[in-house]
């Protein structure tokens, strides 16, 4: 047998492995922020949500822009609320609303889609130079 190509085509931001592992943390922080109290739902719940969701719909928005000075800031925008959402996972933990395991499985996630994030963003730079 030959060697199979994997490298999948990009056609879409669905496409990218930054989105696909973006989304699995959305997916991840709404499951545990159901657990918050409800006291907490226009708060804390509401922040780590509002920041997981922007951090997948940048790199959506960045993927449809045509300029590198575009992209890089959509892809940056994505970044930054990644940021405030590992800020919120451990104010989340100090306050008891997340054990540790699942606090180092969003930590781990969020750490992945930043390093995917950051190769965005050096692509597109490397594409358009």
């Amino acid at each position: 047998m030959g060697s199979e190509n994997t490298a999948k085509t990009i056609k879409t931001f669905q496409d990218l492995y930054a989105w696909e592992e973006g989304h699995k943390l959305v997916l991840a922080v709404y499951s545990v922020t159901r657990g918050f109290p409800a006291s907490e739902n226009f708060a804390l719940t509401g922040q780590m949500r509002r920041a997981v969701v922007s951090v997948t719909s940048n790199v959506a928005e960045g993927f449809s822009r045509r300029s590198q000075k575009d992209k890089t800031h959509f892809y940056s925008m994505a970044l930054g609320s990644l940021t405030e959402l590992q800020n919120q996972i451990y104010v989340a933990t100090d306050v008891g609303y997340l054990n540790n395991g699942k606090a180092e499985e969003l930590k781990a996630s969020a750490i992945t889609v930043h390093k995917l994030i950051n190769g965005l963003i050096k692509s597109t730079k490397t594409l358009n130079s």
